[in-house]
């Protein structure tokens, strides 16, 4: 356990960060005597051997792509120029790649979604280094999936090993991974994790034959409104069209770019994503990518960018330069919902937080992260805020199910 003065190294310094955390590791006892590498480019591990990791993960995503993470490298989004130092953490074994975790150096708690920014206050007001600190993450992406990529479950566990010597050796403060599968929390718990839960909003698709058909499952209330907000927006004039990445133009790209923008601006915030990382997604998970481009008198005027496969869609962006009542929902999530129901997508993640959209059919789901901080004293400290936190989370959840949109067996339609 490291000494509550931290005396932090930032691995950045550290020429052979690889072969000092490789000794300590090997040290530990295992039927495989894994190599330990610390990666801040996934070109050094190269497309194919990454992509073949992620494909044999039951809970991989296209977040987890090199298509994706790579184009947030390269685009300088997600960099060590903008505080988000990939140090990915991978474990080989006669050359094969058999696990890894995406690992960031962090000297801030920006684009999260998960907020420690009153741990870090805690720490400075003692007169401690909260940062750099370690985070598992798809940065600006609140979305669960694997972390602790692995061939088979030795290897999952010796990641978690190798993870926690590398906090120790290197005297880091705190780590964290954020949304992790049910499993793989289960399994930081067990390793000393203190555990957090969150709350998303997530649409299932049981089979419905169109929009109507899923507007009937909804008690008469909701059903109304529905119908409401969209006739207001054709009442306006707008018509929709649906852009499959592949068919998606730069001038396409451009202007979903300046409607991310504009969504940023009216909150006072700086955009975290650049159009070289759009462009560069588009180019390379063309088939991942749905734009919805709202238009009006042959004029583009809103936008919203989902990512899916093919049993699960993820609303990310939006944004508009006119503004227009209910135009939000109807790009961001009926436009959306609609692709869902023809395609036979079986769900649709609505992202972080929104009990709004609980009124459009989407239901709460518990999210997780994973936390470790080296001093005891903050462990204990936050392990017990967390308990109670948890413990409202619960009864949260408890409520937002006692109020569910559907409609009751005897309700008609």
């Amino acid at each position: 356990m490291c000494s509550s003065i931290f005396k932090h190294q930032s691995l950045r310094n550290q020429p052979n960060a690889c072969s000092v955390l490789e000794l300590a590791f090997n040290r530990h006892p295992s039927s495989v005597n894994y190599r330990t590498r610390i990666v801040s480019s996934l070109s050094e591990i190269g497309q194919p051997v990454w992509d073949a990791l992620i494909k044999s993960q039951p809970d991989a995503n296209p977040f987890l792509s090199f298509a994706f993470l790579d184009a947030l490298h390269e685009s300088g989004c997600a960099s060590a120029q903008s505080g988000w130092r990939p140090q990915y953490l991978t474990l080989w074994h006669a050359e094969q790649l058999e696990a890894a975790i995406p690992l960031y150096e962090k000297n801030h708690s920006y684009g999260e979604y998960v907020f420690d920014w009153a741990w870090a206050d805690a720490y400075q007001r003692n007169g401690l280094n909260y940062y750099p600190k370690l985070l598992s993450a798809i940065p600006f992406t609140p979305v669960t999936g694997g972390r602790l990529l692995a061939q088979n479950e030795m290897a999952r566990s010796a990641l978690i090993d190798a993870l926690r010597k590398m906090q120790e050796e290197y005297e880091i403060s705190s780590s964290h991974i954020l949304y992790p599968p049910d499993s793989q929390a289960a399994l930081l718990g067990q390793a000393g994790f203190i555990l957090r839960t969150g709350v998303q909003f997530h649409w299932v698709n049981p089979g419905y034959r169109d929009f109507e058909d899923f507007l009937s499952a909804l008690e008469q209330k909701k059903r109304k409104n529905i119908r409401a907000e969209r006739r207001r927006v054709r009442e306006a004039g707008i018509t929709f069209r649906r852009v499959p990445g592949a068919l998606a133009s730069q001038a396409d790209w451009r202007f979903f770019k300046r409607c991310y923008d504009h969504t940023y601006a009216a909150h006072y915030s700086t955009p975290y994503l650049n159009l070289d990382f759009f462009l560069r997604i588009g180019a390379g998970m063309p088939q991942h990518i749905l734009l919805v481009i709202a238009e009006r008198e042959g004029k583009p005027i809103a936008s919203s960018l989902s990512i899916h496969t093919d049993r699960t869609l993820y609303g990310r962006y939006w944004g508009a330069v006119e503004h227009h009542p209910c135009l939000h929902f109807e790009t961001a999530y009926y436009q959306p919902l609609e692709f869902c129901i023809e395609t036979g997508i079986e769900c649709f993640e609505g992202g972080a937080q929104g009990q709004h959209k609980m009124a459009r059919g989407f239901l709460p789901q518990k999210t997780w992260s994973a936390h470790w901080l080296a001093h005891p004293a903050f462990a204990d400290a936050i392990e017990r805020f967390l308990e109670r936190e948890n413990n409202g989370v619960e009864a949260y959840l408890d409520e937002l199910n006692e109020n569910t949109p559907f409609r009751g067996p005897k309700e008609n339609r």
